[in-house]
């Protein structure tokens, strides 16, 4: 497999009063499985490869790097976003790690800890740090032949459904669609648990694979999944840091320290950027959705409460798993509970004191 597709190149000489102005042309590919009517993918774009070479500019760098963009799966789905930029298909792109539970564990703690915190900045802080400052999580993304720049962070999770909910009791045999990882959410409803990415949802729900969705609101009016499922519960079960940005491994060791030094500055202001973006979306997603015929609908109190009791211990689950494969799990969810609540998280379940 191709591993490394990323070159450097002499692209111009411009003399300007006898003084020659060179500039080096690096060649990056830019990728994503989902469009970039998602907030974490339209970000790589506006934020990353739109600004990249003004702030080489800005520094007085030589290089600069001619994009190459392949959003919306044209080189991959869903199901292959740590393998694509593993392998060297595209040099840099958003890696889903929702659906690598096995593989990167860690990556998925917010998994395992539902009802926390809908602050999608305060998640991708916390992510970040912990991946910054423990060994165990940068290792998850080094022997996958990738370079983290920044965490990437979906909205809260709601229900949408091609039935009313009126209660809890009314998702009993009902099969709802979602990332894998999301199934022990599941737990306590009686609701059916069917595995899917994103840009499945819409079809499985529309030729009656599933009944519904638990989804991110961003995420279904992109899709215009309130077409198939326009029954919106009101959950509220919590954002998810859902992967992030990453380069190639042998892709980065070929770039020149400017270029670095950039994409590193620009990765992680993306993991922030498109994190308040998210927030600034979620708002405008739910009022269109209404608009166009959505019936929106809060779930009783009482309901969202035995929902939460209901969970069977998730964290614990999570620990014993991790802590199989020789990891500090424990450790590491007492860490990531205590940043949540010193950023001003206020979780349902208090997961670490469950173990």
């Amino acid at each position: 497999m191709k591993s490394v597709i990323a070159s450097v190149a002499f692209a111009a000489a411009t003399v300007l009063g006898g003084a020659a102005l060179a500039e080096e042309t690096v060649r990056l590919t830019m990728s994503s499985s989902h469009p970039t009517a998602v907030a974490w993918v339209g970000a790589l774009k506006t934020h990353v490869v739109d600004n990249a070479n003004s702030e080489l500019e800005k520094m007085g760098s030589d290089y600069r790097i001619e994009w190459t963009e392949a959003f919306g799966g044209s080189l991959y789905n869903f199901q292959d976003t740590l393998e694509a930029v593993q392998d060297g298909l595209t040099d840099m792109g958003w890696v889903g790690a929702l659906w690598e539970p096995s593989k990167m564990p860690l990556q998925n703690i917010m998994f395992a800890t539902p009802f926390v915190t809908s602050d999608t900045v305060l998640a991708v802080d916390v992510m970040n740090e912990l991946n910054d400052t423990i060994p165990e999580m940068q290792e998850e993304w080094d022997r996958y032949n990738l370079v983290f720049l920044g965490a990437t962070v979906s909205d809260t999770y709601h229900l949408f459904t091609t039935f009313p909910i009126a209660s809890l009791s009314d998702l009993e045999g009902k099969r709802i669609v979602g990332a894998s990882s999301l199934g022990p959410w599941m737990e306590g409803t009686g609701a059916v648990p069917v595995a899917g990415g994103l840009p499945t949802f819409y079809q499985q729900i529309q030729t009656g694979v599933a009944d519904g969705a638990i989804i991110i609101p961003t995420g279904a009016y992109s899709l215009k999944l309130h077409e198939v499922a326009p029954h919106i519960t009101l959950v509220d079960m919590g954002v998810t840091t859902v992967g992030g940005l990453a380069v190639n491994k042998d892709t980065w060791e070929s770039l020149p320290e400017d270029v670095k030094t950039v994409l590193t500055k620009l990765g992680r202001e993306y993991s922030t950027v498109h994190a308040e973006e998210v927030l600034a979306r979620y708002d405008g997603s739910m009022q269109k959705m209404a608009e166009e015929g959505a019936t929106i609908v809060e779930m009783p109190a009482a309901d969202r409460q035995q929902w939460v009791e209901s969970l069977g211990n998730l964290s614990k689950d999570w620990v014993a798993s991790v802590e199989a494969k020789g990891l500090p799990a424990k450790e590491i969810l007492s860490t990531y509970m205590d940043a949540m609540r010193e950023g001003g998280a206020e979780p349902l379940r208090q997961w670490d004191k469950e173990l």
